[in-house]
């Protein structure tokens, strides 16, 4: 394909977001996310007929002109098999040796099945930095927009293999939110082995939850874990997480199942779609907003909880008054009242260390005696994001919000 030809092959997002599901039938681009559970199962590594059935439902809406980035789960599930493992490993080591050999089966599956189509794939595998990082931001996005341009499907997961715990996305629904951001994407659709978020067991007779506009149409809502297949990580929970992210920074999304990717692409009446609810924010204000491992807790006295969560100014030595936890420069932490309510996260300029001898004094003060290096804040204003009311995120008030007793995700693959 000739440069010129790809690049006017480039779509980009509408100005204004989709105001209803019926609004995908037309949307120009879509990141799509499949779990674990609908591709593999521990028995049978990856199920052909699943995954082909996907890549048939994604090529047909690629062939009539939509972008799809495909976000895959299934790295570490395809890999047991021939490690010679019974069942999802909780050791990370072993489960990085499972992602390192089921990727690249995960991906001539894929290869093979868009190929029937005459549509190329390219993998994708990015770690937390790749989308922190500001340099490294601008290269995943370049390089996913240059795949678009030549009409490549992209298939995004986690890296895994160099994955730790410390550093990495968790699962893959949240990063398929960060995608979505990422690539502009007009609508975030995750997809899954349940049709719709239900309120309450569907066994046991729930109803089925059509629309949400906001956290209140969460309220005693109870959802299962993991898919059926055993091999998954995320479950409901992670889905609604991902999708309020999405919706709370300016793209929709629906919840529904693989079975259903069809009817959902063609805006069909299927799964739980969640309305926008905000404006696009820059991906690593979401990142500490949602998804940022807190490392600490600065305590903040009248005067400078009022600035920062009032009037959102840069966070001063002279206003904390108390420290908790241990953290390094550039670790997420934080900001709450005296009373305990957290007004925000941002990144630390100092290191818990540092930063007792430093409380209640002015920087003119501590750059005289310390040095010039202490003349910075200790939260820039553009390293610090506000929570919601109350002191939580919209993924927090989700968690807290959906009763349920999810186990703890390891990696995403």
């Amino acid at each position: 394909m000739r440069k010129e030809n790809a690049e006017a092959q480039t779509t980009t997002a509408p100005k204004r977001p989709l105001k209803s599901r019926a609004g995908l039938a037309r949307a120009r681009r879509v990141v799509v996310k499949v779990g674990s559970s609908s591709l593999t199962s521990v028995a049978g590594g990856i199920s052909d007929e699943a995954l082909t059935s996907l890549a048939d439902v994604l090529a047909a809406r690629r062939r009539q002109g939509t972008e799809i980035i495909l976000v895959s789960s299934g790295a570490i599930s395809a890999g047991l098999a021939p490690l010679g493992l019974a069942k999802r490993p909780s050791q990370l080591s072993t489960q990085q040796a499972a992602a390192s050999v089921g990727q690249g089966l995960l991906m001539a599956r894929y290869t093979e099945a868009f190929g029937r189509h005459g549509i190329t794939v390219g993998q994708v595998l990015l770690t937390v930095e790749d989308l922190m990082r500001r340099t490294h931001h601008a290269n995943a996005h370049r390089a996913m927009e240059r795949l678009l341009n030549f009409g490549v499907v992209p298939i995004v997961n986690e890296n895994d293999t160099v994955a730790s715990h410390e550093i990495r996305f968790g699962d893959n629904d949240r990063l398929a939110a960060l995608v979505a951001h990422l690539v502009k994407a007009d609508a975030l659709i995750l997809l899954s082995d349940v049709d719709s978020l239900y309120d309450g067991p569907p066994s046991a007779g729930a109803r089925r939850i059509p629309e949400v506009t906001g956290l209140k149409d969460l309220e005693d809502v109870r959802i299962g874990k993991v898919g059926k297949a055993g091999v998954g990580t995320g479950g409901m929970v992670t889905k609604v997480e991902a999708a309020t992210i999405a919706a709370q920074s300016g793209i929709p999304a629906l919840v529904t199942s693989t079975e259903n990717a069809a009817a959902a692409l063609a805006g069909d009446d299927v799964g739980t779609w969640f309305t926008t609810r905000g404006v696009r924010q820059p991906i690593r204000l979401l990142w500490l907003a949602h998804l940022a491992r807190i490392q600490g807790t600065l305590v903040l006295d009248d005067g400078a909880a009022r600035a920062v969560g009032e009037r959102r100014r840069s966070l001063l030595p002279a206003g904390i008054v108390a420290v908790e936890g241990h953290f390094e420069p550039g670790d997420p932490v934080a900001l709450a009242d005296t009373s305990g309510r957290v007004l925000a996260h941002g990144l630390t300029n100092y290191a818990s260390d540092e930063l007792p001898r430093m409380l209640g004094r002015s920087t003119r003060e501590l750059a005289k005696e310390l040095g010039r290096g202490y003349e910075r804040s200790v939260v820039h204003v553009n390293d610090l994001v506000l929570l919601q009311p109350h002191g939580s995120s919209a993924v927090q008030a989700a968690s807290r919000t959906l009763q349920g007793d999810e186990a703890a995700a390891t990696l995403g693959a």
